[in-house]
């Protein structure tokens, strides 16, 4: 019934032939489907509407006949397209991957088509030939459900079964199908449905149906305890079923999420199964696996970050400051940070960005490596040379930033660390340097470096100038709010002053 026209390029022959294949499987599976009501016949076989449908049909033999056929064709004809619509390389192997599933729901299709064309005769035969479509409708419904449900389970079953065990491997040795778009992925619980519908609630239904049959057709009495019971049976067989489903989909999900977690970075997700079978000890053995990798990723960036670390006091010594800027600022940034979490105006801002800027800050002035010492440690005032030589170290910071975080996970991280060393020297106003820009275009985490790196260097002693007072340094940065800095978060700085004075005196 269905043969498969399929693409016949050498690079695709396989598939083609394993799709040729699952086409007479379908037919072989549809096959069996015909022989599903014969064994009782119709449940109304004895009736007067069901003797006028016969001979309707016997009438119109040749229509009904075209009309059934084409009810199958059409899906083996959907089947076709199928196989032969994808044009780039990737659709078509993700529909190859897609076959188990879309030849059993395309092949089932043939039988809700054939309902239709049987309920549309039956509008037609209704007036001449007295016939009840109800009656008729609900019998041949019945059958076309289990018809149906017969032909997609068994027939997804063989080629599932075949397509995992020897095609697939065969095609896709090396496995990765998630990278494919566009693919049907049973679920657990759908595959758990199907097995249970194909081995428990099938078989009963159709014994039900079956003795309906017969009882009705040769008047046979059957004990309706026989009925009650088949009934409870398929009603226990639901309830187990979805058990199962719970059993296997939740777990399953949870361990989904799990693995999604731990892949974008997140090492301290715990999945939370307790039970003592094996999706509980699953459950342990990645929890125990993310506990190692936590303190493995900890490590690592406790080394990384004092590399940097190492990196900026070492560009530090080459300075003409007195030393002790790179700690002073980290620390600033750390005071200005918690009071921003208590603004209303920042009410919005994450932990991980406050923790992200506090890592950045020791790189804010990684760019001075590139510049001269003759320059670097100048006592008195730059000339215009040497001034835009200075500069460059903005940009060559987020450079080196770039290069020393370049196979670091956290792209946020990575994003403000960048951000600080490259714009820490722009102005509200968009006098700054290096790109001029002004007001909100310049990052917050830069804004929030420039306050803390220019209150450090007011309020510390240099060779070309002695510390200012506390007093002195809040007031030029109060004059400078609007014009050098953000005037919304230098209000919030300003508000720091307890704490920061009390920890530069603890210096």
């Amino acid at each position: 019934m269905y043969v498969m026209i399929i693409n016949m390029s050498k690079k695709w022959q396989l598939p083609g032939k394993i799709s040729l294949f699952y086409g007479l499987i379908i037919s072989i599976v549809n096959f069996l489907g015909f022989l599903i009501p014969s064994s009782g016949g119709m449940p109304i076989a004895n009736t007067e509407s069901y003797k006028g449908w016969i001979a309707f049909m016997d009438q119109h033999n040749k229509v009904i006949t075209c009309l059934y056929f084409f009810s199958f064709i059409i899906p083996a004809l959907l089947c076709i397209f199928y196989c032969i619509s994808g044009k780039s390389k990737e659709k078509a192997e993700s529909r190859f991957i897609n076959l188990p599933f879309a030849f059993a729901a395309i092949g089932s299709l043939g039988w809700i088509l054939s309902f239709f064309m049987e309920f549309v005769c039956l509008i037609l035969a209704k007036q001449e030939y007295h016939i009840q479509i109800r009656e008729i409708c609900f019998s041949s419904l019945s059958n076309i459900i289990q018809e149906a449900i017969f032909i997609f389970t068994l027939g997804f079953l063989i080629m599932d079964l075949l397509h995992r065990k020897i095609f697939l491997p065969k095609i896709f040795p090396e496995g990765n199908l998630s990278r494919f778009s566009l693919l049907m992925k049973p679920s657990v619980r759908f595959i758990v449905i199907v097995f249970y519908l194909s081995v428990s609630i099938f078989p009963i239904s159709y014994l039900t149906s079956t003795l309906v049959t017969f009882s009705s057709n040769y008047g046979i009495n059957i004990d309706s305890k026989i009925f009650i019971v088949l009934a409870v049976i398929i009603l226990f067989g639901i309830i187990i079923l979805f058990t199962f489903c719970d059993y296997f989909d939740g777990p399953l999900k949870k361990l989904k999420t799990g693995t999604q977690k731990v892949k974008s970075g997140d090492y301290s997700h715990k999945i939370k199964i307790i039970s003592n079978d094996s999706f509980g000890d699953l459950a342990d053995t990645f929890n125990e696996m993310t506990t190692s990798l936590k303190e493995k990723n900890e490590k690592i960036l406790a080394i990384q970050e004092s590399i940097i670390r190492g990196m900026a006091v070492m560009v530090e010594s080459r300075d003409n400051s007195t030393g002790g800027h790179i700690n002073r600022t980290s620390d600033c940034v750390k005071v200005f940070v918690e009071k921003l979490k208590k603004a209303p105006e920042y009410e919005n801002i994450s932990e991980d960005f406050c923790n992200a800027i506090i890592k950045a800050a020791p790189m804010h002035d990684l760019g001075k490596i590139a510049v001269d010492d003759a320059i670097l440690r100048k006592p008195g005032k730059f000339t215009d040379e040497e001034y835009e030589k200075m500069k460059a170290h903005s940009k060559e910071g987020a450079r080196i930033v770039e290069s020393v975080l370049s196979q670091v996970d956290d792209k946020k991280f990575k994003e403000i660390a960048i951000n600080v060393a490259h714009y820490h020297h722009e102005k509200w106003n968009g006098t700054g340097y290096p790109e001029k820009i002004s007001e909100n275009d310049i990052p917050l985490e830069a804004r929030i470096m420039a306050l803390a790196d220019v209150f450090d260097a007011l309020v510390s002693k240099r060779c070309y100038k002695e510390s200012f007072t506390y007093d002195k340094a809040f007031s030029i940065i109060e004059e400078s709010l609007g014009s050098h800095f953000d005037p919304t978060l230098g209000k919030v700085f300003l508000s720091c002053r307890p704490e920061l004075q009390k920890l530069y005196e603890s210096y």
